[in-house]
């Protein structure tokens, strides 16, 4: 595997993601906070848009597993050991973030399954299926942690590299601390106003481009630490 072909893979992974379409376009339509009563019936009126999101968030997680891979492949040269920890909490963040996906799963089947109103009443149920997309939440939102610490190391690893632009190692910096932030505030700092923090989400779409429109062009390093 060369260098080139590991920052195609990651830039690809990226664009391929379909986690945007499953995250603002889906699931708001069918999850309305405050309102589980809609919440079920959106979802037992739209089963299979309901599995759709389900299914890209599953293809999204894969594929951070992939992207992990190349992303290691490609920071090898900088430092063998510093890339395989970072992309270990890459991976890690990615099974919390696909144990948290079962609990929609568990939603689907509760929702679309009439045995279950009839076990558990209405009442019962509902407070089930939204423990269980509050867990959803939690569970991704714990895992974002790991990944916000996953980006910080990911850009001391791109500073050093001399093959990627130091720029970009330091927005990633940026971007995993802005992940981490935002991931603890519930629990630290829940009357904060973060509002402003989502402008240092944009590290990934800066590597994204720049992997895809400049990848095919690094230079094989002679050595490998």
């Amino acid at each position: 595997m060369t260098l080139r072909r590991a920052a195609l893979i990651a830039g690809f992974g990226y664009l391929l993601g379909p986690v945007t379409y499953a995250e603002f376009s889906i699931y708001p339509k069918l999850v309305i906070p405050g309102n589980i009563e809609q919440t079920v019936q959106n979802i037992g009126s739209h089963r299979a848009l309901f599995a759709a999101a389900i299914l890209c968030y599953l293809i999204e997680f894969v594929e951070d597993i992939v992207i992990a891979w190349a992303l290691y492949v490609l920071l090898v040269p900088v430092n063998r050991a510093f890339s395989r920890l970072t992309a270990w909490f890459r991976l890690m963040y990615t099974a919390i973030a696909l144990f948290g996906l079962l609990k929609l799963v568990a939603v689907f089947n509760l929702v679309n399954t009439p045995d279950y109103m009839t076990a558990f009443g209405s009442q019962q149920l509902h407070a089930q299926i939204k423990l269980l997309l509050g867990t959803f939440r939690d569970d991704w939102s714990i895992g974002l942690v790991l990944f916000g610490i996953h980006l910080a190391l990911l850009g001391c690893l791109i500073y050093r590299s001399g093959y990627i632009p130091k720029w970009l190692g330091i927005l990633l910096v940026i971007d995993g601390l802005g992940w981490v932030t935002n991931s603890l505030q519930p629990y630290l700092y829940p009357n904060a106003n973060l509002k402003f923090i989502f402008i240092t989400f944009f590290g990934e779409i800066f590597l994204m481009l720049w992997l895809l429109i400049r990848g095919w062009k690094i230079q094989e390093p002679i050595a490998v630490a």
